[in-house]
């Protein structure tokens, strides 16, 4: 399989990045009632093992969510255990006083519940650069160490390369680290993207 992306569509996979995370702090900013920024440092296609090497045993927290329509594949959102903390007070701030007293299920749910709305973000993003829905299945909270969880959500597809988006989510008060990965279908993913016209002024 040759994968070949028109170097005049390039600009699409940046675009995806920009408009995904957009989509990203606007879930957050209703969510929360502050203004939400995201910004994404990086993106790139990465092979599975070299972000494996990168990541390490360190484990993060997150969601993987299936996309059930073309590319199809799957969304990783992962946090490192801190701002999985931040986002655990962040999101039970209105329901707990005393954040010694949440249990870990809640903080799962807090951690599962943002990571949703994250990637619904994300995807709706995605949605409109591509001019088609995509619609997702439930999201699955993964804690675990990050090399193993890449590792398995590429598995499920069988690729071995990643889109991978470096980005920061800031919140007044509040800085969380956030890691996004697609695992489209890359044949699928190459051909929508070479299928995008490109518009001349």
């Amino acid at each position: 399989m040759t994968l070949k992306v028109d170097i005049r569509k390039l600009s699409f996979i940046n675009e995806m990045a920009k408009v995904g995370t957009n989509g990203v702090a606007d879930n957050m900013s209703k969510l929360l009632g502050e203004d939400a920024q995201m910004e994404v440092t990086k993106t790139n296609f990465v092979d599975v093992e070299d972000i494996q090497a990168q990541l390490g045993p360190e484990k993060r927290v997150g969601v993987r969510v299936r996309l059930l329509d073309s590319p199809h594949g799957h969304i990783l959102i992962l946090f490192p255990e801190e701002s999985a903390k931040k986002i655990t007070a962040i999101m039970l701030r209105d329901v707990v006083d005393d954040m010694s007293n949440v249990s870990g299920k809640m903080a799962r749910s807090a951690v599962e519940e943002m990571g949703n709305m994250m990637a619904s973000g994300f995807i709706d993003g995605w949605a409109d650069v591509l001019g088609r829905a995509i619609d997702i299945a439930a999201p699955q909270l993964v804690y675990a160490p990050a090399e193993d969880v890449v590792g398995r959500t590429a598995g499920l597809g069988g690729d071995d390369l990643a889109l991978f988006f470096d980005s920061n989510l800031s919140v007044p008060s509040y800085e969380i680290e956030a890691e996004i990965y697609a695992f489209p279908d890359l044949e699928q993913f190459v051909k929508m993207i070479n299928g995008i016209e490109v518009r001349t002024v």
